[in-house]
């Protein structure tokens, strides 16, 4: 399901495995909306279906937040859920470190394709991973 706030955002529930691709699907439309060349949709889009499978598999399910940034010529993608936590984020933030099933590129990964990435996570409360991409300097909207 996905809805629209007032401030042009878009909204995506992770509740399936099937919801894990059309977040995958949306932000790269949305990414290419913004006029993101096709490498950086695919970056995007990478790193949408490596945390989006996060949540819903660690984080018991969650959503993602899509929307023009505000600081900048860019995008921000907001995934959160009120799973379990991670107890230990520096293990789960390495390079090696990445769970059967997954796309093999871990947080470590996800983190690499964007211009930013903060992971914050409470166990017993959930998780919350924003991950923001610039346009190139000198693009214009």
């Amino acid at each position: 399901m996905k809805t629209f706030s007032d401030e042009g955002s878009l909204q995506v529930e992770i509740q399936e495995e099937f919801d894990i691709i059309s977040a995958r699907a949306r932000a790269r439309v949305f990414a290419e909306a913004l006029g993101f060349g096709i490498v950086d949709q695919t970056r995007i889009a990478t790193a949408v279906s490596e945390i989006a499978r996060n949540a819903l598999i660690h984080g018991e399910g969650g959503k993602m937040i899509l929307r023009a940034s505000k600081d900048k010529k860019g995008l921000e993608i907001v995934i959160v859920d009120e799973g379990p936590g991670v107890p230990d984020i520096d293990r789960v933030m390495g390079h090696e470190y990445s769970k059967p099933g997954g796309l093999g590129l871990g947080l470590a990964g996800a983190k690499r394709l964007m211009d930013e990435f903060y992971f914050e996570s409470k166990p017993g409360v959930g998780t919350k991973v924003t991950m923001r991409k610039w346009l190139p300097s000198g693009f214009r909207w």
